[in-house]
């Protein structure tokens, strides 16, 4: 435990440099103080490592206007993005793309995982 922690597990704030696209690091989901750092050539590139994983809960994107970070944004498979510094809006609906689930919480879009739909011809 850290200094005035009587117990518990924690980890310190980590950086991960040097990461590759096939590293285990960048394809799965890590939950925690972690950030793992990426070069990339240019926006496609950026792009294509960014939705070449099978998980999509999350992601973030910084530019220098909101037009160019929002059509980035638009082209991510994730199911939440923050643009320049975006802070989390709790009645958006909620849930990732890919692996990281199927569905959303919140709102109409979540209150349609629980219904059926029947279409009835005469």
């Amino acid at each position: 435990p850290p200094e005035g922690q009587p117990s518990g597990y924690y980890v310190s704030p980590t950086v991960f440099a040097d990461v590759t696209p096939e590293m285990t690091i960048a394809q799965e989901e890590i939950f925690g103080p972690v950030v793992s750092i990426l070069k990339y050539e240019d926006e496609d590139d950026a792009l294509r490592i960014a939705n070449g994983t099978d998980y999509g809960l999350a992601g973030a994107v910084w530019a220098a206007d909101d037009a160019t970070a929002t059509a980035f944004a638009r082209r991510l498979d994730a199911g939440q993005v923050d643009i320049n510094g975006g802070r989390f809006n709790i009645l958006a609906p909620f849930g990732g793309y890919k692996r990281s689930g199927v569905g959303r919480e919140l709102g109409a879009h979540g209150l349609a995982e629980y219904l059926q739909t029947k279409s009835l011809q005469f």
